[in-house]
């Protein structure tokens, strides 16, 4: 077992990026630092809950635009880095330029566009602390446009599975890791989100260096519950279309001291909107503050035949043992898609108490 080859089991789906400079940066989710990216908060959750395990569309929207790359820009005169040269870093998060609010790439454009190469202030975060550069950005040679020479992403979307509901509270929490920007290993710094009704289509199965995946659609028009967390252990909302809990029995839940090694199923949904239960061997359980909490080997023959392990897509399948819901797959090990590790549940359920 390699523990540096790991990969999260979420499914990309589709990302807004543009450069400045300007060129479309590729997406993948990963973990990021520990703490939150909050939009709200809510009543805690209870000590029973639906274990899911159904997949769901998931789109999300930062609170701000976040520099993932810096770049140089053809002008006129020469190359220029305008972003660089200002002192702006990838993972910087652009709040403001000048006096107003920017959130969108498009309102970025805008107001670049409209102060044609004028100084301009710009307000950004980093490390969670507020900062403000000067800059000036520079007309393109070959389109003529205003440019800033930095890469932004303003929002994502991708199919995760839901881990848990609670109907106490309303809140859900899935994929049990957070969604960061691949460039960056940043979380994405949350204003609003939610997860939409989706479907799996097909299954490319997982192979020793190459981690499967899941390929699915959702409905965009069709949200089901509001996001208002986006940590590193896990997203958390509020669900408004109870539909798919149906036919779901509520379980409680596990304690880190319940938890034992042995034999385990996950909740996992690997076709159309049907979700199963498969089995499972809690292999290892780490100890408190090692950065891990346990692992998890597929020994189910139908999952394996048909997805080779866990694959992307199935990140937040909810794990059960002794009639409890215990965590939630997060990882696939990339040299042996049959194993990966898990989070406890406690660890969500802090993460859904405390969002900021």
């Amino acid at each position: 077992m390699q523990e540096e080859s790991i990969a999260k089991p979420w499914l990309s789906w589709a990302v807004r990026a543009a450069a400045l400079a300007l060129t479309l940066a590729a997406l993948v989710f990963s973990a990021g630092p520990a703490g939150a990216a909050a939009a709200g908060s809510v009543a805690g959750v209870g000590d029973m809950v639906y274990p899911l395990g159904r997949a769901v569309g998931i789109k999300l929207f930062a609170d701000g635009v976040m520099v993932v790359g810096l770049s140089e820009v053809d002008t006129a005169a020469g190359s220029s880095a305008p972003a660089k040269s200002c002192g702006l870093r990838e993972g910087d998060i652009i709040t403001h330029i000048n006096s107003e609010e920017v959130g969108t790439i498009e309102e970025v454009q805008s107001i670049l566009q409209d102060l044609e190469g004028e100084t301009m202030s710009i307000r950004a975060r980093r490390d969670g602390e507020e900062l403000q550069v000067t800059a000036q950005a520079v007309q393109c040679a070959s389109d003529g446009s205003y440019k800033l020479g930095a890469w932004i992403r303003d929002s994502m979307a991708g199919i995760g599975t839901m881990t848990f509901y609670d109907p106490a509270s309303g809140v859900f929490g899935a994929l049990g890791h957070g969604i960061s920007d691949v460039d960056t290993a940043q979380l994405m710094p949350l204003q609003s989100g939610s997860i939409m009704y989706a479907t799996v289509q097909d299954v490319r199965p997982g192979e020793v260096g190459a981690p499967g995946e899941l390929h699915g659609a959702f409905q965009a028009s069709r949200d089901l519950g509001e996001l208002y967390c986006n940590s590193s252990s896990g997203i958390f909302g509020t669900l408004t279309d109870t539909s798919l809990t149906a036919g779901v029995e509520a379980v409680p839940v596990a304690g880190r001291d319940e938890v034992h090694t042995g034999k385990a199923v996950i909740r996992s949904n690997i076709a159309g909107d049907e979700v199963k239960e498969y089995q499972v061997e809690i292999t290892h359980i780490y100890p408190e503050g090692s950065g891990k909490d346990m692992t998890v080997k597929v020994t189910d023959e139908a999952l394996l035949s048909a997805t080779g392990g866990i694959v992307q897509g199935m990140s937040g399948s909810p794990i059960l043992q002794d009639g409890k819901l215990i965590g939630a797959v997060t990882h696939v090990l990339v040299n042996d898609p049959t194993q990966g590790y898990g989070i406890l549940l406690e660890h969500m359920l802090d993460a859904a108490d405390s969002p900021a």
